[in-house]
């Protein structure tokens, strides 16, 4: 199934780096998969790594070369689309960087439910750190995930439901 068809991002429609730049550092993904007005992911970019080629209704693209996993774009973007994955240490665990706008925010250790694209609960993975930003508007919250889930886990509960 496609986005278009049950409004889920779905794993074959996600464009990701070789296996080698995956084990180099963390790297943005970009989940955005409609072709609307938008660009705040390349404008932002300090490594120049996101671009829209064309028309600024046409779909951003990641130059995994440049991106050093920085995550401007993740906390700058309207539609929650851009992750940070980082699966170059070794062990069981990786990091993903997760938009997120409720309070209040987590804390770094606290554990949390890990959620699917569907909102579905897919395992617990612990608060690494919450980046803020004065110049951007999202908290982005880095949890520690088991590594079969690192991409599958797109947003957290807390537990007790805050």
């Amino acid at each position: 199934m496609s986005y278009l068809e049950n409004g889920i991002v779905s794993p074959e429609e996600i464009t990701l780096p070789d296996e080698k730049r995956r084990k180099k550092g963390p790297y943005a993904v970009i989940e955005c998969v409609q072709r609307i007005p938008c660009d705040p992911c390349a404008s932002s970019c300090p490594f120049k790594a996101i671009t829209i080629e064309g028309s600024i209704n046409e779909l951003p693209k990641i130059n995994y070369e440049l991106c050093t996993g920085c995550g401007v774009c993740v906390s700058l973007c309207p539609g929650l689309a851009i992750f940070i994955i980082d699966e170059s240490k070794e062990g069981e665990e990786g990091i993903v960087g997760i938009p997120y706008e409720f309070l209040p925010l987590p804390e770094a250790g606290e554990e949390v439910i890990l959620l699917d694209r569907g909102g579905k609960e897919i395992g617990k993975g612990k608060v690494e750190r919450v980046k803020k930003d004065k110049k951007t508007k999202t908290p982005v919250v880095y949890v520690r995930v088991p590594r079969e889930r690192i991409m599958d886990a797109r947003f957290i509960k807390r537990e007790g439901g805050k």
